[in-house]
């Protein structure tokens, strides 16, 4: 998907600032739910005037905006991922710390239960071995 970054900013009511397009280009093409440090390291060598102020800011107005959102499956270490508007879980392996996108079917969790609750923010997260790392253990 060919996205016109600094438009598609503008549009959700973001100044298009050089460093605020270079942090969601970073999270379109890097899928890894990559944390403040990570997306920091990443991008200092391009834009040395980068502060990890800026990032955490940054994404902050993008979780505002909705656009991104944090993700937390253990611990405290903050993480972020691009918004799906489809939805989708996370998985966890134990053994690589990789974090996996899973698909689900954000319909069907909402059940009879929930009908007079006020749904206002959902998470999908599973934790354990991924495939890869099961493998590596046989």
């Amino acid at each position: 998907m060919d996205l016109n970054i600094p438009s598609f900013l503008r549009n959700q009511g973001i100044k298009a600032s050089y460093q605020r397009i270079r942090i969601y280009e970073y999270l379109m093409n890097n899928r890894t739910h990559p944390t403040v440090a990570e997306i920091y390291n990443a991008l200092i060598t391009d834009i040395p005037s980068l502060s990890k102020t800026t990032v955490y800011n940054t994404l902050n107005l993008f979780v505002e905006k909705v656009l991104v959102e944090e993700v937390t499956i253990e611990g405290s270490e903050m993480r972020y991922d691009i918004k799906d508007p489809k939805g989708h879980g996370h998985f966890k392996c134990t053994q690589c710390h990789r974090i996996f996108d899973v698909p689900i079917q954000i319909e069907k969790i909402f059940t009879e239960e929930l009908s007079e609750f006020q749904v206002q923010a959902q998470f999908v997260h599973f934790v354990g071995i991924c495939p890869d790392c099961l493998k590596k253990n046989s």
